[in-house]
């Protein structure tokens, strides 16, 4: 993405003839230019606009160039700052550099060599912008996308065909079918690939919690607001944003992701400061958003906003054909993690691991063969590497009392199983599950704890 692209620059300079060159030359440049005509109103002008370089002259009337660098250098840190200056003043220019400004500019030379500083510094800032990002997010997981499933084929050709385009997506399936991936996928072979793909989970965060997750804060926003905060907008600024369980975003915040997706601008919680965005959207939902209109839980002006190409993703078990090779893909990539080879996988164990159903689809495949691998003795893995709730499927794909269970572990493993499907089923809501099951969510939240389940989906 060309660094340019999103960067503001303000002027502050008391002569008005040439505040409208250096203008007029950056607007032409691709770059945003407001102006300011002392020291005090660029700190007015700065409390309301988010500002990426100031460039100001040295000597103006009410407050000069080297105050109003002592001041922005202690509230706004990040901000760069260019120090233009009559040939004179060279050596104050040059002090300046001890407050914080970054360069100088010297008004009797060219207008070019102001432009190379700029663009120096435009380029720097993005970098560094990318590099934060790309480091929170490197071990974003790649997973297996080959497949034998026509279905699933489909899918991938759709994705190749609208990555090169900016259309909202929306990704239907099953908790741990894959989406993320998907998401990833469509992202990295699209002209944002170079630029962050940033995830976040609405579903993780509480209602007081998520809006700064997304939108970012302002030190002092809100109780706890210790420091600024950029938010996930701002994180997937030219690149795209991943908005998991988009159905679970409260309402509150429906209206305000509406308004963004529309003006293409976010504010950070505590500020008036308008940002601009460039951001591809993708969102999912294992729910359907149909329902959630239905009862009220979900806009519909937002899903049409957020739908103009949606995907369903099989589950695994609609797709049984791509297990071998789902399977020997995670043994692979768990050896490397775990450091251990495996050398033989039994012919019961990978008959059961073909023929089981997988409710938690693709992250269920791979914590399983998580454990196998960690529990693994020799490079072989065994039947009695599976987890307890895999003993009782047979190799058909049925279900079958394993003769070396107690009774009390078969009851264990049933349970277990009986629970996380239903979890499953529910979306992860506890409350709705134990109404499902006719117990209470304090008796679900007891066996989750003694099962060691993990409630979200």
């Amino acid at each position: 993405m060309n660094s340019k692209a999103g960067y503001r620059i303000l002027i502050v300079d008391d002569e008005p003839e040439y505040q409208k060159v250096v203008s007029l030359i950056l607007d032409g440049a691709g770059y945003h230019t407001d102006a300011c005509s002392n020291g005090r109103q660029a700190i007015e002008f700065l409390r309301d606009h988010e500002i990426h370089l100031v460039i100001t002259d040295l000597r103006m009337p009410e407050m000069d160039g080297e105050e109003l660098i002592k001041q922005l250098t202690g509230t706004n840190p990040d901000l760069d700052i260019i120090v233009m200056t009559a040939y004179g003043s060279i050596e104050s220019a040059v002090d300046t550099i001890k407050y914080g400004a970054k360069d100088y500019f010297v008004k009797s030379n060219d207008l070019e060599e102001l432009m190379i500083k700029v663009e120096r510094l435009a380029k720097l800032k993005r970098l560094e912008e990318k590099s934060n990002i790309l480091l929170k997010n490197q071990n974003s997981e790649n997973m297996f996308l080959q497949s034998q499933n026509e279905t699933f084929l489909k899918l991938l050709d759709l994705c190749d065909k609208t990555a090169g385009t900016n259309i909202n997506v929306l990704l239907l399936g099953e908790s741990g079918v894959g989406k993320e991936v998907f998401a990833n996928y469509i992202h990295s072979r699209g002209s944002r690939c170079k630029e962050p793909f940033v995830p976040i989970n609405c579903q993780a965060y509480p209602e007081g919690v998520i809006e700064s997750e997304l939108f970012g804060h302002e030190k002092g926003a809100f109780t706890g607001a210790t420091a600024k905060r950029i938010g996930k907008f701002e994180e997937a600024n030219f690149g795209t944003l991943f908005l998991d369980e988009i159905c679970d975003l409260p309402l509150s915040l429906q209206g305000k992701l509406l308004r963004v997706l529309e003006n293409k601008k976010i504010e950070r919680i505590g500020s008036n400061k308008s940002i601009d965005l460039d951001v591809r959207l993708i969102s999912a939902t294992n729910k359907v958003p149909e329902d959630e209109i239905v009862s009220g839980r979900f806009r519909e002006d937002l899903l049409y906003r957020i739908n103009t190409l949606t995907m369903v993703i099989p589950p695994i078990r609609e797709r049984k054909e791509d297990l071998p090779g789902l399977i020997d893909f995670f043994l692979r990539k768990i050896e490397m993690e775990q450091k251990k080879k495996i050398v033989k996988v039994e012919d019961r164990v990978m008959s059961v691991l073909l023929s089981y159903d997988y409710p938690g689809n693709v992250r269920e495949l791979k914590n399983i063969i998580e454990r196998m691998v960690a529990l693994s003795e020799e490079g072989v893995v065994t039947a009695d590497d599976l987890p307890v709730s895999l003993h009782t499927v047979s190799g058909d794909g049925g279900m079958k009392i394993d003769q070396n269970l107690t009774l009390r572990d078969a009851r264990t493993a049933f349970e277990k199983q009986y629970i996380e499907n239903a979890l499953q089923e529910a979306g992860g809501n506890v409350t709705r599950c134990a109404g499902a099951l006719g117990i209470t969510p304090r008796q679900l939240w007891n066996k989750i704890n003694e099962y060691k389940i993990d409630p979200k989906p």
